[in-house]
């Protein structure tokens, strides 16, 4: 590079810098930029006391059409919830989640109760028709197009995660409602058919279709099968559990076993009444949590003294920010399931008593100023989970 093409490089950087500090840091880190978000405190979390991490998805509002229903948890109902956000969504049979996209997140769901097929488009026209069961998940990346539909006579139940917290559910692209507001003589040339064939067509979203139930099989795609390279589904809890504890045990999904999903990671934690998932925190993602089953009490620690506890029932959601130490425990009598998602496809923790147990005894002594045998006691490697009585 010359002299005259760096100092031009230079003044372009500053000029940029400059720009960049006019305006408001937040609004960069609303908009999602990661390297803003690494470094623009988050208002929300700088005060002086941490705000709630919880709220009551179930018993929210949200959209229903007959007896098919979505309830969504994002910034707008959980504020702290920058990072990511989660949809309960229920079908009644013969209901279809209407072909759809979404512009701004991955859509990651597991199956809950009943049966759901879906399709999916990707680019280049790879499609893919799957049927899932309860236990099973689905990963579809940004942007590619899908439906979703009861299958079978009985409802069906699912929690839907997006690596985005200002997403919403209720702004997605839908078919009708483009098609919808789309004129007719543009739609004939798209498809080289007369205006008429468009008379009939919705003329605003549907969100909810309502039909037949679909055959038990799936049909074949009007251009024939065309599978993509990779699927999109995981039958998670038909697998073998990741770890197993005396108070609980654990199932994980990332991309290493899941390798569509490069942005998104699911674990289903079980725990026994009074066990612990440890102290811990996860240094490259959020955490959003929904209690499938049972009572939980959820610590937040966020520095500085401040220390906040949620308690949730089912149906509720839980959300902690990359990088804060929490705990997740059971507090009811009967066993608790949580559905737990991180916006990344690769798995990271480190758990308190992993760290202690990283440490020489003289560290300890010094840091804790107590005499190195007290940690001798401590455990000599990682508990991550703990049953009622701490073993």
């Amino acid at each position: 590079m010359s002299h005259l093409q760096r100092r031009d490089f230079l003044t372009r950087a500053v000029a940029f810098t400059a720009a960049a500090t006019a305006l408001d840091g937040a609004g960069f880190a609303a908009a999602g930029d990661p390297s803003f978000m690494n470094n623009v405190p988050d208002p929300l979390l700088a005060g002086k006391d941490l705000p709630t991490f919880k709220f009551a998805l179930e018993k929210s509002e949200g959209k229903v059409i007959g007896k098919s229903s979505g309830k969504e948890a994002t910034v707008k109902q959980l504020p702290i919830s920058k990072g990511i956000a989660g949809v309960s969504m229920r079908l009644e049979p013969g209901a279809m989640r209407e072909l759809h996209w979404h512009a701004v997140a991955a859509e990651w769901a597991f199956v809950v109760e009943g049966q759901v097929r879906t399709t999916v488009i990707e680019p280049h026209g790879y499609a893919e028709t799957n049927d899932f069961r309860a236990g099973d998940v689905w990963m579809f990346p940004r942007g590619h197009g899908h439906m979703l539909e009861c299958l079978g006579d009985k409802p069906t139940h699912f929690i839907l995660i997006f690596d985005n917290g200002y997403f919403s559910e209720f702004g997605t692209f839908s078919i009708t409602d483009w098609l919808g507001h789309t004129p007719k003589s543009l739609l004939a040339k798209n498809f080289g058919l007369p205006e008429s064939a468009f008379d009939g067509f919705p003329k605003s979203e549907v969100y909810f279709a309502r039909g037949a139930q679909p055959p038990a099989e799936p049909s074949i795609p009007l251009q024939g099968r065309k599978l993509p390279p990779l699927t999109h589904k995981y039958e998670l809890l038909a697998q073998p559990p990741h770890a197993i504890f005396k108070g609980g045990r654990e199932w994980r999904v990332d991309s290493s076993r899941f390798p569509i999903s490069k942005t998104i990671t699911g674990v289903v934690l079980d725990l026994e009444p009074g066990a612990l998932r440890e102290l811990h925190w996860h240094p490259n993602a959020d955490e959003w949590q929904y209690v499938i089953e049972g009572n939980t009490s959820v610590t937040l620690f966020g520095s500085s003294g401040r220390y906040r506890i949620e308690t949730l029932e089912k149906g509720d959601v839980a959300y902690i920010p990359q990088g804060y130490g929490h705990s997740v425990e059971n507090i009811g009598t009967k066993p608790s399931r949580v559905l737990i998602a991180f916006n990344t496809g690769t798995y990271e923790t480190i758990d308190l008593s992993q760290w202690i147990a990283g440490n020489p005894l003289d560290v300890l002594a010094t840091n804790f100023n107590q005499p190195p045998a007290l940690f001798e006691k401590f455990p000599h490697k990682d508990v991550f989970v703990a049953d009622k009585d701490g073993k």
